[in-house]
Parts: structure tokens; C-alpha cells; sequence
């Protein structure tokens, strides 16, 4: 659902480009592969912030393409994520989750931050307030 593909670009510089075709906001760099993906995780949140600033829906991941590489979000990033789009679909603003959670501003922005870690807890309990519940699997990796 969230597990983004990101592209890699040789360019005649050094090192390597990343995009991303879900995310065209997306614009990454690293000094070879390994790199790339070890920064990706970071570039794939950035990217998302953007969407928050712009009140966007976060779009879904599309299946990859050869030669793609598929970036495994963390679950509360996957979580903040549906939190987000659940938002959007209500057309709720920031200070409704506040005042629907009864939390102050920054407890409340910091659950739609992607740049900020916060408590799955705190995101669960915010996805329960708008009709939600998180329901995880497990696969071999």
C-alpha cells in the first residue's frame, strides 16, 4: 500500500540520483546503491511533509518496475500516513484532530510529521478517534 519504489539514475557525476514514481516531489542522492536505499527511508518522509504543507492526499504506491527498488516504510510512518488521508477524505485541518483528540498544538501537529518520531500509541488513538484501528502482518523479509 505505502512500500514505495524509487528509480536510480547514473549521471556523469559521481554517485547515483533516486525518484520516484508515486512521489515526482521526490528527489534524492547517494554515492553508490547502498547508499541511495540507506537514505531513502528519510528522502520518502521529506517527501511526504510536502504533501502535509500543500493539505494533499498522500497517493498509494503503485506496483515496481524492473529495475526498481521497493522501500519499506516504518509502520508508524505507515500509520501517520492513513492518519493523513483519513484527514483529508473529512477535509480536516490540523486543529480539528487537536480539538477532536483534546491535545495540545504540538502533540497534535507532531502527529502528522513526518520528520518527527512519534508513539505508534499516539497515532493508533488518533486513527481509533476518526474510525480507524491499525491491523498489522507479518512477512518474511
Amino acid at each position: 500500500m505505502y512500500n514505495f519504489a524509487i528509480r536510480f539514475e547514473q549521471y556523469n557525476e559521481p554517485g547515483l540520483a533516486i525518484n520516484c514514481r508515486d512521489l515526482p516531489e521526490l528527489h534524492g542522492w547517494g554515492e553508490d546503491r547502498d547508499h541511495c536505499i540507506s537514505q531513502a527511508v528519510d528522502a520518502i518522509e521529506t517527501t511526504l511533509s510536502i504533501y502535509v504543507d500543500r493539505r494533499e492526499a498522500i497517493p498509494e504506491a503503485t506496483p515496481p518496475m524492473d529495475g526498481e527498488h521497493v522501500v519499506h516504510l516504518p509502520a508508524v510512518t505507515v500509520a501517520k500516513i492513513v492518519l493523513w488521508n483519513s484527514m483529508m477524505e473529512r477535509d480536516m485541518r490540523k486543529a480539528d484532530l487537536r480539538r477532536l483528540l483534546g491535545v495540545h498544538q504540538v502533540q497534535g501537529d507532531r502527529l502528522v510529521d513526518f520528520l518527527h518520531t512519534s508513539k505508534m500509541e499516539q497515532v493508533e488513538a488518533a486513527l481509533a478517534a476518526l474510525g480507524k484501528r491499525i491491523s498489522l502482518s507479518v512477512e518474511a523479509a
